[in-house]
């Protein structure tokens, strides 16, 4: 069984910094893509940043330039340093990952959510 659990949410003040981390477990073989989605009241469920296995990143045109996606594949863990935080990007942050298991089915795979609260 695979699991994948985020946290470092919070509430921060307009132009200030957090820092998300999610962290896979169980029966994992490979990761293969890792990312970060976010979903704001009333809306839909949108991609902020995304990893490859190689390291190759891509971002939504709202965060880039002010937020940065890592990984650490030893640790099989993906993380979001956001910076510059404005209110609009307040919403709950999931994060997803592709994971081939132990006995070599792929799926995707996501985190609980982890709230991000900027106030102006």
């Amino acid at each position: 069984q695979v699991q994948l659990v985020d946290s470092g949410g919070g509430l921060v003040q307009a132009g200030g910094s957090l820092r998300l981390s999610c962290a896979a477990s169980g029966s994992i073989f490979s990761i293969n893509a890792m990312g970060w989605y976010r979903q704001a009241p009333g809306k839909q469920r949108e991609l902020v940043a995304i990893i490859s296995s190689s390291g190759s990143t891509n971002y939504a045109s709202s965060v880039k330039g002010r937020f940065t996606i890592s990984r650490d594949n030893a640790k099989n863990t993906v993380y979001l340093q956001m910076s510059s935080l404005k209110p609009e990007d307040t919403a709950i942050y999931y994060c997803n990952a592709r994971i081939r298991n132990g006995v070599g089915v792929v799926a995707d795979y996501w985190g609980q959510g982890t709230q991000v609260t900027v106030s102006s």
